[in-house]
């Protein structure tokens, strides 16, 4: 059994969610998200918040059961509070800024990378080595943070490149003479 999906997901003030059959619509202000739950599962919308529960026994509703609830609390709670991941670019010369809705970013390369920010995405140079992705929808954060993160991937001899903030970067032993 899903020990995820059995917790039901609490709702808190401000976010108002509607049932339709199988599609929930969860709105915050003029920001909403739609999910449409899998029909092995029942939801239901109770006092304590909202509750998955799935209709057989079968090893793919169990599956879908606890992955269901997990994006459901997901968009609850970016909806909510948000979603934010620090980057932090290490090495000599390398720096971001962030002008209207496109990022450059200097990696050590002969040119300038830029990229465009979607829309529902906020970026944020904090410091010029610093990068700030932060949205309500955690996996367009965690992809908009890998694409980043892509440009100039951590190298183990010396640890340059973008790197996660708390990240482990393992560093490898250079040549021995």
């Amino acid at each position: 059994m899903s020990r995820v999906g059995k917790h039901s997901i609490q709702v808190p003030a401000g976010v108002n969610v509607a049932l339709n059959g199988n599609t929930l619509s969860i709105k915050k202000g003029s920001i909403e998200e739609i999910y449409n739950i899998p029909g092995c599962l029942k939801v239901e919308n109770t006092s304590d918040g909202i509750l998955l529960t799935p209709l057989d026994s079968a090893q793919s509703t169990r599956a879908l059961w606890g992955t269901s609830q997990r994006n459901v609390k997901n968009i609850v709670t970016g909806l909510d509070t948000g979603f934010k991941i620090e980057l932090e670019m290490v090495g000599v010369g390398y720096k971001a800024a962030v002008s209207g809705k496109r990022l450059t970013m200097q990696l050590g390369y002969s040119h300038d990378i830029t990229f465009d920010i979607p829309d529902g995405i906020s970026i944020n140079c904090t410091k010029p080595t610093t990068i700030v992705v932060s949205g309500h929808n955690k996996k367009q954060v965690g992809d908009i943070a890998a694409v980043l993160r892509c440009y100039r991937k951590p190298e183990p001899y010396k640890g340059k490149g973008v790197i996660r903030v708390g990240e482990f970067v393992y560093r490898k032993e250079g040549k021995k003479k």
